[in-house]
């Protein structure tokens, strides 16, 4: 295999002494094991590592969670093995001597475990296999930087931080100069991290940033976004900075968006499936569906491209998130835009913040657009003004409780996922609400303490 050949390549003559073997949690993040490189020859190149089932039943703070079938006191939380995927090996060039493979987890038995983010995209990707398609993707993610170290950051308590430019950035260069010793780290590191960076630009926010990587199939745009988000915090901290990914860090700010890109393509041609010039949406019929797959599933499944308690602030009239579930030709007013022409044909959901997990939400968007196929949907017109002005259209959940429920109910979730899926995504959901609930907000304090 290509990629362990680079791996004992690199531990042979001596330029890795690190092995990171990782796996996305419920959160999205990077998890796992440092290896030393005797220790991966040894045994991990072969079998894996095992790691404790508790990390895909905890929270963003690594506090174990009650309501999970999976995992859960009563079971004693066991291992799984995370088997390195060695196709997504890769140096990571901010890192000295390091590093990072991708790994499925399974039982010791090779059972994949199937709540699994990872295994969750795959499930769904194996779905639109069976269906002779491929789906390409794309994620776009935006961030804000600090001049406040993230040691700073926590210190204050997350108050009075400093945005790393006073002023609106969108397109600026002049701006962004005074940010280029970071971004331009990001730009050449990641590529050199064969995550193919395609430009960095100032965003709607002050001190905030889009840098766009180059599509790919599905899984690969996942475990990609993985190391780039991890790795721009990195960069970050070792310059003396802080980045964060919140979807909405103030409401003084614009919130930061994960657009995701997805097409379909045939699998045995290679050929691009969207398009129909001749149509009036530019969409071919399965294009239209899967686009009316997703219109139909975007409340049902909301909680998958919004997944925490602030994920929810982002939308916001006027403010670049949508809160309209209706799709225009591209219309950055309405949650879905169709954009590109020929083979760039695709679908963009506007829907995602940036705190997503990059399995999870690709994964629910090719559910839902595998839905709207197989039932063969019919897609509404698209709208053509300002989607937030838009009157007797369905929106997006306001709340993380109204998503709850619409994924507690949801037929699109039961019917891609299966019900252990489901019901292990809705706990999660469940138990960030529960989560929220057990804390008093500053805002709480400052309007009531007095004057209530």
């Amino acid at each position: 295999m290509p990629g362990l050949e680079f791996i004992t390549t690199g531990i042979a003559d001596g330029s890795i002494d690190t092995v990171i073997v990782a796996f996305p949690d419920m959160q999205g993040r990077p998890v796992g094991k440092r290896v030393t490189p005797e220790f991966f020859t040894n045994h991990v190149a072969v079998h894996g590592i095992e790691v404790c089932d508790y990390l895909l039943a905890v929270d963003v703070d690594m506090n174990p969670l009650p309501g999970y079938r999976f995992a859960n006191w009563d079971l004693g939380y066991g291992d799984m093995l995370c088997r390195p995927d060695y196709a997504t090996a890769r140096a990571i060039p901010w890192l000295s001597g390091t590093v990072m493979v991708i790994g499925d987890l399974s039982d010791d038995e090779g059972v994949p475990v199937e709540v699994s983010p990872r295994q969750i995209l795959r499930r769904q990707i194996a779905r639109a296999a069976e269906r002779g398609y491929h789906v390409l993707s794309a994620t776009e993610l935006e961030f804000f930087l600090f001049r406040d170290t993230y040691e700073e950051a926590q210190e204050k308590q997350w108050k009075g931080l400093t945005p790393h430019t006073s002023t609106i950035e969108d397109y600026q260069l002049f701006q962004t100069s005074r940010e280029e010793y970071i971004l331009r780290r990001v730009r050449q590191e990641m590529c050199a991290a064969d995550i193919p960076v395609e430009f960095s630009k100032g965003e709607a926010g002050r001190g905030q940033h889009e840098v766009n990587v180059t599509y790919a199939g599905a899984l690969e745009t996942a475990d990609r976004h993985l190391v780039f988000k991890n790795g721009i915090k990195e960069i970050a901290a070792q310059e003396g900075r802080a980045a964060t990914f919140m979807a909405k860090w103030t409401m003084e700010d614009v919130g930061s968006s994960c657009h995701v890109h997805n097409s379909l393509w045939d699998s045995a041609t290679d050929t691009p499936l969207m398009g129909d010039a001749s149509h009036p949406t530019g969409l071919s019929t399965l294009g239209r569906q899967f686009l009316a797959g997703q219109l139909h599933a975007a409340r049902q499944l909301a909680w998958c491209a919004a997944p925490t308690l602030n994920s929810y602030r982002r939308y916001v009239p006027g403010s670049w998130a949508p809160t309209a579930v209706v799709w225009g030709e591209d219309n950055r007013t309405c949650g879905f835009r169709v954009v590109g022409h020929g083979a760039g044909r695709r679908i963009e959901s506007r829907v995602p913040g940036a705190d997503v997990n990059p399995y999870l939400v690709i994964a629910a968007c090719i559910a839902a657009g595998l839905y709207g196929i197989d039932h063969e949907l019919e897609l509404p017109d698209g709208y053509p003004r300002n989607a937030y002005d838009a009157t007797d259209v369905t929106r997006i959940p306001s709340t993380l409780v109204e998503a709850i429920d619409e994924l507690k109910d949801s037929e699109v979730a039961a019917e891609a996922f299966g019900a252990d899926v489901h019901h292990h995504l809705l706990n999660t959901a469940q138990q960030e609400w529960e989560a929220a609930n057990r804390h008093v907000s500053d805002w709480e304090l400052a309007r009531n303490f007095e004057r209530i």
